[in-house]
């Protein structure tokens, strides 16, 4: 009976891998590897082999999901294989598929976490975990018009006194990654629909670019403001605070260079 171990590579290079990952990876026959649904900036697949000491299979989003991972469970089936994925493994629900098929054909099973972006952007603004409600995804708006979920995701946490986790859409076949800047105008173009005074250019925000690198960028301040800033390089993430407690307003003022005002705005 094979094997398949799934491997959370972290958030920023290969060297990001846990010693725990490449462990496993010396034991297993044959090493796949996705891309497509994080980018890993500083994340080079000549180094990767080079570190792992195997080749890499990179496999698209076609063969994971048209395909249902049907070349990584016939190699798993009869061996033991590693599936490498950008932050932590279990994170992207395409993944979590993958997982139930196997299980269910009676393949053992085992899982290597990694740093998650989740993690990353809590700890980089300074903002609690506990105070979180739904994430969400702002995708590149489709035939023009953005897409109204994430509005009403932030509309409902922000009633409930919760933050809202934005992930900013990528399309790694065509090299495209959502920036702040992209994502705040697709929210701000439902605002202009629905007038509700969720998203308004008072409202706000925390940028996050390139977690896990050694050049972070994290700013906070209001929607009007941070449309403009120079983020840098991709990735980006996005977070919309609701009520704030006072240690939140003074990490997002020390850490994040939010506007001093906001310190007047905690429960």
């Amino acid at each position: 009976m094979g094997e398949l171990v799934f491997i959370g590579l972290g958030l920023h290079d290969e060297r990001d891998i846990s010693l725990q990952g490449l462990d496993a990876i010396k034991d297993v026959d044959t090493v796949f590897a996705e891309f497509y649904t994080s980018l890993m900036p500083g994340l080079s697949i000549r180094r990767l082999e080079e570190l792992v000491r195997k080749e890499v299979v990179v496999v698209s989003r076609r063969s994971l999901e048209e395909e249902e991972g049907r070349e990584i469970l016939q190699k798993a089936r009869r061996s033991k294989v590693a599936f490498l994925v950008p932050g932590d493994p279990l994170i992207a629900t395409t993944h979590v598929d993958l997982r139930i098929r196997a299980q269910k054909e009676g393949i053992k099973i085992k899982v290597i976490h990694g740093a998650s972006i989740i993690s990353a952007v809590v700890g980089l603004s300074g903002l609690q975990n506990y105070k979180y409600g739904r994430s969400v995804t702002i995708p590149f708006p489709e035939e023009e018009f953005a897409s109204e979920t994430p509005y009403s995701v932030i509309m409902q946490n922000k009633e409930r006194g919760l933050h809202t986790l934005c992930f900013l859409d990528i399309k790694a076949d065509k090299m495209r990654y959502m920036t702040v800047k992209e994502g705040l105008e697709a929210l701000r173009e439902v605002e202009e629909r629905k007038s509700e005074d969720v998203v308004t250019k008072e409202t706000l925000v925390v940028g996050v670019a390139r977690a896990g690198s050694e050049d972070p960028t994290v700013k906070a301040g209001y929607v009007g403001e941070l449309m403009d800033y120079a983020f840098g390089g991709p990735p980006h993430s996005l977070v919309v605070p609701s009520r704030l407690h006072f240690m939140e307003a003074e990490a997002l003022v020390v850490l994040a260079g939010a506007p001093e005002e906001i310190r007047e705005m905690v429960e």
